[in-house]
């Protein structure tokens, strides 16, 4: 299994439509790097749910229900279906995560304008943990 981090202004489709939804489609991401990264998502991968813009917090977690598919007539970018996991007891923003030097390598702080980035696996459990 494979970890990952989406994001998504709250204001937009923030964690609470996810969960009224039960699932939706990851649709309308335009970068080259977060498709590639939407492509390479397998089913059971799961993936931190990140509000971008107002809150900066690391809010829940998704799991990939359908691998990638085209979005858009071009074919090309990319789109994956998800659904909710959980809510993090505690949100881990951003400020905690630059904060931690453990995560300072994290791709959500080396590219911070990726809206899809890979979580390493040590990443993972250090936020899960952060996050109650």
């Amino acid at each position: 299994m494979a970890y990952w981090l989406i994001k998504s202004e709250p204001e937009s489709y923030g964690w609470a439509h996810l969960v009224a939804d039960g699932r939706t489609e990851w649709t309308g991401v335009r970068n080259a790097t977060a498709a590639i990264n939407l492509r390479a998502m397998q089913v059971g991968d799961e993936a931190f749910f990140y509000h971008s813009v107002s809150d900066k917090a690391v809010v829940g977690i998704v799991r990939i229900t359908r691998s990638w598919q085209s979005d858009g007539e071009d074919g090309k970018w990319a789109s994956v279906e998800v659904a909710p996991v959980r809510a993090l007891a505690r949100p881990v923003t951003l400020t905690a995560i630059k904060a931690e030097q453990r995560l300072a390598g994290m791709e959500l702080l080396r590219q911070s304008r990726l809206s899809v980035c890979p979580v390493r696996d040590e990443e993972w459990a250090l936020l899960l943990a952060m996050g109650g």
